[in-house]
């Protein structure tokens, strides 16, 4: 069986809470689990302690049994110290499209224009 430590997502529409679970993988997302370990509140503030708990010692069962975590999973366990910090491909997903960019390069060089006139 593939184990998986995932988010099952909770809460009512436009407002989240996760619920942090051990589940087959092939189950679905908000579906049958086997065991909760913790929650993930995204509508507390960063700092907030309660924005995530986990009850590390079940994890640390889980981790040992195979269960691979979730991308969103294992940053809170590196920000617990629980598992290594690992590299992840770098996604441009904030650079602008390549209309975008020309549309701004035209911008620019009219600007630039107009204060070469005066």
């Amino acid at each position: 069986m593939a184990m998986k430590i995932r988010l099952a997502r909770g809460g009512s529409k436009k407002r989240p809470h996760y619920a942090v679970v051990a589940a087959d993988s092939r189950m679905a997302r908000d579906g049958r689990f086997i065991e909760k370990l913790g929650t993930y509140n995204p509508l507390l503030a960063k700092d907030d302690e309660r924005r995530v708990q986990l009850d590390m010692e079940r994890v640390q069962y889980w981790l040992s049994q195979g269960a691979q975590p979730t991308d969103r999973v294992s940053r809170f366990l590196e920000a617990a110290g629980v598992a290594p910090k690992k590299e992840r491909a770098n996604m441009k997903k904030a650079v602008p499209g390549k209309k975008a960019q020309d549309r701004a390069e035209e911008k620019a060089a009219k600007a630039a224009e107009a204060a070469a006139e005066e």
